[in-house]
């Protein structure tokens, strides 16, 4: 580390990670490869990493691309489709597959079918509104090299030999549209989360400790950060030393960003909104089906909670999920508490919250409808994706929990944000990731991101460059506008992550 990031006083480690998912360990293992010698203590509350958010049932695991997900393509008022952060989303997720074929290579991660399979994503819609609005998103989505291979199809036959299960029980004179992009995956980001964990601590200089509960952060005089750990088995607490803190919680990131007391913290709040799916308990229908079909979102309804049919990968068996039906829990984690909501209210924050509150109440209304929901109406919803569905085939599984951001807006108080947003400290010295989706599945560009503001001195040397391209070999290039290289990207991570064209999900 550069001559910047290093601080007078003893210290124990020189990187503290906070929460063992996916986003920790990507910056851990990043961190690690481009300066071996840095110590890394990273501090989970729970016995197991990736428990929360990055596991498998909790949301995480459609492999985000922006190939099938409509809330990345809003329709404009002038009815053209803005396709930019689409584009941005493909970009990133290519990044990540990068980096994941770099751990393969390289070894620091096994089997890459532990955790990333092929299966076609699709959008699927109906109704003449619906359906102009998805033919027009194919046709400005296929100017783009990253969707070049998209297709489309209107014809009630096609749809029905992509996904027979979403035809099955359909009138022929029904109308539908489709797209289809067969360069689609599935990805286990928990199984991934606790690969790189598995390696990143058998490394030097690098301890993983489960049970472990971070109770205060406190800036010191010489720079440094100290962080206040309590064990949650033995009850003992101590305080260890840092020179950088990264705060990937989840939703506990931002009680914690609260407690560092940074400027750059004040104002933001938080938005619980909690998860159900509907899983196939049928193997006969789980078999029938090989595609992740994404439709259109309920007016007032969060990204998260976009219905889908989805099949997914998880611990080496196929499933089948519906929803995710959307909910609404004071919680900001799954396994937390439900004062995590009231304690996050600060004098900073009550006004953006509120404003928020008053600017979405379509959102709330939404939430309502959904937490009263009986089976028979999640059976109803189910229907509209599959029509021949029936109750006694599926069971209801409590997914994670997602804590959407609320930043002050000169204008209007405050607004609920639908992304992740990194916020780090002016000197570099501690950076919080909060919001939801897609992070799991962008989580290489945000902690690139995290890099050139925390790490920028370290960053623009030749030895952090040298090593950053050959992990990235498209480090600092777009692939939206460069067509053969977008395809030997694509061709090189296919085969060394095993996902080439002709292989399929297995059953």
């Amino acid at each position: 580390m550069t001559k910047k990031k290093k601080t007078v006083g003893k210290t124990d480690a020189d990187v503290i990670l906070i929460g063992a998912g996916i986003m920790s360990a990507t910056l851990g293992v990043l961190l690690k490869e481009l300066e071996p010698n840095l110590s890394i203590e990273i501090y989970e509350r729970l016995d197991i990493a990736a428990a929360e958010s990055s596991d498998a049932w909790n949301n995480a695991g459609t492999g985000h691309s922006a190939f099938c997900e409509l809330n990345y393509t809003p329709e404009k008022k002038d009815g053209t489709i803005e396709t930019k952060k689409a584009v941005q989303i493909a970009e990133h997720f290519e990044v990540s597959k990068q980096f994941w074929s770099y751990l393969v290579e390289k070894g620091l991660i096994s089997d890459p079918e532990n955790f990333i399979r092929k299966i076609p994503h699709m959008s699927f819609v109906w109704g003449k509104k619906n359906i102009d609005y998805l033919k027009k998103r194919y046709d400005a989505l296929k100017k783009c090299d990253l969707f070049a291979e998209m297709q489309y199809t209107e014809d009630l036959q096609t749809v029905a030999e992509w996904a027979p299960l979403i035809m099955d029980g359909r009138k022929k004179t029904d109308k539908v549209a489709a797209t289809k992009m067969d360069i689609g995956t599935d990805v286990n980001f928990g199984s991934l989360t606790r690969d790189m964990f598995n390696n990143l601590k058998e490394q030097s200089n690098v301890s993983l400790h489960f049970n472990h509960e971070i109770r205060d952060l406190k800036k010191n005089k010489d720079g440094n950060w100290i962080v206040k750990v309590k064990d949650l088995e033995s009850k003992d607490k101590r305080k260890r030393v840092a020179k950088f803190v990264f705060i990937g919680a989840g939703g506990g990131s931002l009680p914690l960003l609260e407690k560092s007391d940074i400027p750059e913290g004040k104002g933001f709040g938080g938005f619980p909104v909690s998860g159900q799916w509907l899983k196939c308990t049928n193997e006969e229908i789980i078999k029938k089906h090989h595609a992740k079909v994404y439709g259109k979102a309920a007016v007032g309804a969060p990204p998260m909670s976009v219905p889908h049919l989805d099949t997914r990968m998880i611990n080496g068996k196929q499933a089948l999920l519906f929803g995710p039906y959307a909910g609404f829990s004071t919680k900001f984690l799954k396994n937390g508490s439900f004062l995590d909501l009231p304690k996050s209210i600060k004098f900073n924050n009550i006004r953006p919250m509120i404003s928020a509150g008053l600017h979405n109440l379509d959102l709330t209304k939404y939430l309502i409808e959904q937490v009263r929901q009986s089976p028979e109406d999640r059976l109803e919803a189910l229907k509209e994706y599959l029509p021949t569905a029936e109750l006694k085939d599926w069971e209801l599984e409590y997914a994670g929990q997602r804590v959407q951001v609320i930043k002050k807006d000169e204008k209007k108080g405050g607004i609920l944000e639908f992304g992740t947003e990194v916020v780090s400290a002016a000197d570099g010295s501690i950076a919080a990731l909060l919001g939801a989706s897609p992070g799991a599945s962008t989580a290489v560009s945000i902690m690139l991101e995290l890099l050139t503001r925390c790490f920028k001195e370290d960053l623009e040397t030749p030895e952090w460059q040298a090593k950053i391209k050959e992990i990235i070999p498209t480090y600092g290039k777009a692939l939206a506008g460069d067509a053969q290289l977008c395809k030997e990207t694509r061709n090189r991570t296919s085969r060394v992550l095993k996902i080439d064209i002709d292989k399929a999900v297995e059953t």
